[in-house]
């Protein structure tokens, strides 16, 4: 009972590390949102007021023209510096990486509290190992930091988070498949009927969300880029107004506002925002894979979760009843055998 006691007091101090994360996340959380409001209503004001100014300077004349052009022309020099800055750090996708975070953080302390409340059974070292590898992976995952930490926001190619220990990953071993009887809620239908639902999984619902975050990564790219491109030939035009011809006015004005439509466009639309729940909605369904192979993966039955827990917990991951989980694997299994492809998707939640 000794060596229980000390590791349940290790595990205490992963928890109490584990509410302060969460605590952490929300609060900034909170604060890089209205870091975002703030910054999207500042900058497209003094983007249009700087197209303003510059519509005015090329209708006027005098001492007056000097002083609005110039008076644009920083004002949308400005503008450009910072939608630049914006663009880099996409606030949006920082407050869906601090909303993420706050919520896996959460599931792990559930996962602690429920290990630290089980009087009857020891608890070992190997538990509170994986709750602390749970947490330095998803400070990986989602850092908090801006400078050195921070996650690439325009990748080269889309990629699922990752939250969970990759060390934990089990291959798959070879094992006997021709059981009858049900050991610990174990049997060959049912191991059939997880494979069956991770081929699902794997040939669509990941698949799918790749594609769209390709989709919303391309689309913010060309934003993030068009943004500060428009802004800042509009505060350029804007210097060369009063020089005896209008286009100089005109172009301001216009690219200024376009600029300030594009940047409504990314940070009011949150494409960033997008672009990371697909992000982590494929790594739900990575890990989802991961759980099913480890454990049909685990030769003895004995040492598994129990089978019909296993089989209620991933009904309810891909909000399915029970039926309708077996249902969806017999479908997979007969498309397979028919060589055509499933007309569904393993999840009803996303």
């Amino acid at each position: 009972r000794a060596s229980d006691s000390v590791q349940r007091s290790r595990l205490y101090a992963v928890l109490e590390e584990v509410i302060d994360r969460i605590e952490m996340h929300r609060n900034i959380g909170e604060q890089r949102n209205n870091w975002n409001s703030l910054m999207l209503g500042s900058i497209n004001t003094i983007t249009l007021t700087g197209a303003l100014m510059a519509g005015m300077a090329s209708g006027g004349g005098g001492d007056s023209v000097m002083a609005m052009k110039m008076a644009s022309t920083v004002l949308l020099a400005s503008a450009t510096s910072m939608v630049a800055m914006m663009n880099k750090i996409q606030p949006s996708q920082l407050v869906e990486e601090q909303r993420n975070a706050t919520r896996l953080f959460t599931q792990l302390r559930f996962r602690i509290e429920s290990v630290l409340m089980r009087e009857e059974t020891e608890v070992g070292e190997d538990e509170v190992k994986e709750a602390m590898e749970r947490v330095l992976c998803i400070d990986r995952a989602y850092p908090l930091p801006l400078l050195g930490a921070m996650l690439e926001k325009f990748p080269k190619e889309f990629k699922p988070s990752i939250w969970w220990p990759q060390n934990n990953r089990k291959k798959a071993q070879t094992r006997s498949v021709n059981r009858s009887k049900i050991e610990n809620g174990w049997s060959k239908e049912l191991e059939m009927e997880m494979e069956e639902v991770m081929e699902v999984v794997k040939r669509r619902d990941s698949e799918e969300y790749k594609n769209l975050g390709d989709k919303a990564l391309r689309l913010n790219r060309v934003l993030a880029m068009s943004g500060p491109v428009l802004t800042g030939v509009s505060a350029i035009a804007s210097a060369f107004i009063g020089h005896g011809s209008c286009w100089a006015g005109v172009a301001a004005t216009t690219l200024a506002a376009l600029g300030s439509a594009v940047n409504a466009l990314e940070h009011g639309g949150q494409v960033g925002m997008v672009f990371e729940m697909y992000r982590n909605s494929a790594g739900f369904f990575s890990e989802l894979e991961d759980s099913i192979r480890s454990t049909i993966g685990e030769s003895e039955t004995g040492k598994r979760e129990n089978g019909e827990v296993f089989e209620t917990k991933i009904a309810l991951k891909l909000g399915r009843s029970l039926s309708e989980l077996r249902d969806l694997a017999r479908k997979s299994g007969s498309s397979r055998v028919e060589g055509s492809a499933i007309d569904e998707f393993a999840s009803k939640l996303f």
